[in-house]
C-alpha cells in the first residue's frame, strides 16, 4: 500500500504562495499518476493538477493554469504544488494522490486515484 502526508498549507493574503508537499511512503512504479485535488465545505472534491511518474505534460485545471505547478522529486519520494497568485477562491483543503494509469493521461478525475492523503488547509483572505 501508499501512504501519503500533505504539508506545507496556511493562511495567506490574496496573490501570496505556497508551497505543498505530499510525502510518499511505500512503493512507486514508472506508471503511476501523482494528482493534486481540492476540497471546499459544501463542494464536490476538484482535480487541480496531475503529473506522470513516467514524464510527460502535466494536466491542469483552467482554474489554476499559469499559476499553480505540479513537480515530483522521485529520489525523495514527494510530490510538490507550488501555488502563486492566489485568490480567496482557492481556499480549500487540498489533498495529494495517487494512482495506476490505465489508459489515456493523469487528469484530474477523482476516480483514477487509488490513494489519499488527509489533506492539508490552505487559506486566502481578500
Amino acid at each position: 500500500q501508499v501512504q501519503l502526508v500533505e504539508s506545507g498549507g496556511g493562511s495567506v493574503q490574496a496573490g501570496g504562495s505556497l508551497r505543498l508537499s505530499c510525502a510518499a511512503s511505500g512503493y512507486f512504479g514508472r506508471r503511476y499518476c501523482m494528482g493534486w485535488f481540492r476540497q471546499a465545505p459544501g463542494k464536490e472534491r476538484e482535480g487541480v493538477a496531475a503529473i506522470y511518474t513516467g514524464g510527460g505534460s502535466a494536466y491542469y485545471a483552467d482554474s489554476v493554469k499559469g499559476r499553480f505547478t505540479i513537480s515530483q522529486d522521485n529520489a525523495k519520494n514527494t510530490l510538490y504544488l507550488q501555488v502563486n497568485s492566489l485568490k480567496p477562491e482557492d481556499t480549500a483543503m487540498y489533498y495529494c494522490a495517487a494512482g495506476r494509469l490505465l489508459r489515456g493521461s493523469c487528469t484530474g478525475g477523482k476516480y483514477e486515484y487509488d490513494y489519499w492523503g488527509q489533506g492539508t488547509q490552505v487559506t486566502v483572505s481578500s
